[in-house]
């Protein structure tokens, strides 16, 4: 027994001898790395020779100049408010501001943009008033969610689409309780000209707003151009007026949703899944178009570079919360003429992309298939339909007796 109960103290003078020894060595090198410094005078501290951030080279296209520089305003280490080095390495374009007013015509693009005079007139349009975002609302519905919807669908329409509203209406936007959530449509318009071509239908509008309750419209100038200011308009109206939505699902006025399977998708998701929520038919790596023939032309004095992962904008599906975070990441990123890129471009500035999800058609689906009532209760949007083909397509929806051809 005695001689079992003295191994531990053994150990324990082994282990005090290791450590006395190690501190020893270590004290030992302490005092010669001391003695050397020393011997050899004060050392000089090495100062690099490059700066540690890099001196931003100010781009030649448009759009990226305003960028970099809204980049600069919202970035607290290249502030010239917060940082004296910030005027020393930009001192001649920060201050290249435009009109004071942001809904003045910005001239600047006359001379800045080369080829501005060749492009569409509405491309030039949108050029000279691309830095406003304030304009008067015409119709509002700041009570249609008071019901806190699950689910609230955003319609990108125009005024003379009025058989398409009512369409989706008596489909797959009917308002009300579905599937045992609440769901909730809306509207957007802005307004349409008689420069481009349009009648005035402003009095037919108003009666189908007070009948329907369900038209936001802003007074600008509705055009492909102009998507993107109804993209962030919504977002604003959204983030004062329905922010307890859960979700939403935007998506333009010629498309089929399936709103039941797409409330049964969302009911399925974890609250980590839910918060950054952003499905759709996704697009990656693409880049501007250089045709001047193509609808989405993009020159190189307005924009250079690649586009982020976007989704395409006939339809897709984000979370409430996300919305909201979407808004304030717009106000740091500058206009886009086309809205689905500019979404990517907010999404990026949060540090997210969008996910790609199959049950999104936004380029159609096989001809071969588009009378199949079976396809369509597997899928969540398909684009383009017509208001007749949304009639036909709804009951096969809604009245699963009905055979798959």
């Amino acid at each position: 027994m005695q001689r079992g109960g003295s191994m531990p103290v053994a150990r324990r003078k082994a282990r005090l001898v290791c450590v006395m020894v190690m501190l020893n060595i270590c004290i030992f090198i302490l005092m010669g790395v001391t003695w050397k410094l020393v011997k050899s005078g004060p050392q000089k501290v090495r100062i690099p020779s490059k700066r540690f951030w890099r001196r931003q080279i100010r781009s030649e296209s448009f759009w990226n100049k305003e960028q970099q520089r809204l980049d600069v305003i919202y970035n607290p280490i290249f502030n010239p408010a917060l940082s004296g080095e910030s005027l020393i390495m930009h001192p001649d374009w920060l201050n290249d501001t435009g009109p004071l007013n942001l809904c003045d015509s910005d001239y600047r693009v006359l001379t800045q943009i080369s080829d501005y005079n060749s492009l569409p007139q509405r491309f030039q349009d949108f050029l000279l008033h691309m830095r406003c975002r304030t304009y008067p609302m015409l119709i509002n519905q700041p009570h249609v969610c008071n019901e806190k919807p699950f689910l609230l669908l955003a319609v990108k329409s125009l005024i003379p689409h009025f058989d398409r509203r009512q369409a989706i209406r008596e489909t797959w936007g009917r308002a009300g309780v579905l599937a045992n959530r609440t769901v909730v449509t809306v509207f957007l318009l802005g307004n349409t000209l008689p420069v481009d071509h349009f009648p005035d239908l402003l009095g037919m509008l108003d009666h189908e707003a007070k009948l329907h309750n369900d038209v936001l419209q802003w007074d600008y100038r509705d055009s492909f151009f102009n998507l993107t200011l109804k993209e962030v308009l919504f977002l604003e109206w959204f983030s004062k007026h329905c922010p307890q939505a859960r979700y939403v699902l935007k998506g333009d006025d010629d498309v089929f949703v399936n709103t039941l399977r797409v409330v049964d998708l969302l009911e399925g998701l974890s609250d980590r899944e839910a918060k950054d929520l952003f499905i759709g038919d996704v697009i990656s790596n693409a880049g501007p178009h250089r045709d001047r023939n193509l609808k989405y032309y993009i020159p190189v004095s307005v924009f250079v570079g690649q586009y982020p992962p976007y989704a395409g904008g006939g339809g897709y599906l984000l979370s409430g919360d996300l919305v909201t975070r979407l808004y304030n990441a717009s106000q740091q990123v500058v206009l886009f003429p086309i809205d689905d890129v500019y979404t990517g471009m907010c999404l990026r500035k949060l540090g997210l992309a969008p996910t790609k999800h199959t049950g999104f058609k936004t380029f159609d689906i096989v001809k071969k298939y588009r009378s199949s009532p079976c396809i369509y209760r597997s899928l969540l949007l398909v684009h383009s339909r017509t208001p007749q083909e949304i009639l036909e397509i709804w009951p096969w929806i809604v009245r699963p007796e009905l055979g798959c051809q």
